[in-house]
């Protein structure tokens, strides 16, 4: 006989397994391979799926130079950075980020949709964003992802 328990079922770091999962970013739209990337880190394709746990996987980014940004956003898209100081602001252009650190760009959009939280910040840990097609994280087997949009 079938009964079916009514207990709402919350995820404990035992009862997870977290994968390594591959993405490459190569003529990716950014804000869509960030997006995907960050529910992946969450945990939400997963059926155990808990909101104040990390039940994510791992994700390594590759080809992070070659990811497309659309429109007139690689020179008009600005990011600000501010040290603290009284007038130390300083604005970037999202082209000047990929001359300089093509990591960052992808690094800094995934974070923006992680939350705000300690959950955030220990999330972001489980990703990994490399400039070009080579990772060194191969004794992980990691499964490869593609994004379809």
């Amino acid at each position: 006989m079938n009964t079916i328990s009514n207990k709402t079922f919350s995820a404990k770091p035992s009862t997870t397994d977290k994968k390594w999962v591959l993405v490459d970013a190569e003529d990716k739209p950014l804000g869509r391979l960030s997006s995907h990337v960050a529910s992946i880190l969450r945990g939400k394709n997963k059926p155990e799926f808990t909101p104040h746990m990390d039940t994510g996987d791992n994700v390594i980014v590759i080809n992070a130079e070659k990811v497309k940004l659309t429109g007139k956003k690689m020179t008009d898209k600005l990011y600000f950075k501010h040290t603290g100081y009284i007038g130390s602001e300083t604005f970037t252009s999202a082209k000047d980020m990929m001359e300089k650190d093509p990591t960052s760009l992808v690094t800094r959009a995934v974070k923006g949709m992680l939350p705000k939280t300690k959950l955030g910040k220990q999330l972001l840990t489980n990703l990994r964003v490399y400039a070009g097609p080579v990772h060194p994280h191969t004794a992980q087997q990691p499964e490869i992802t593609e994004i379809k949009f």
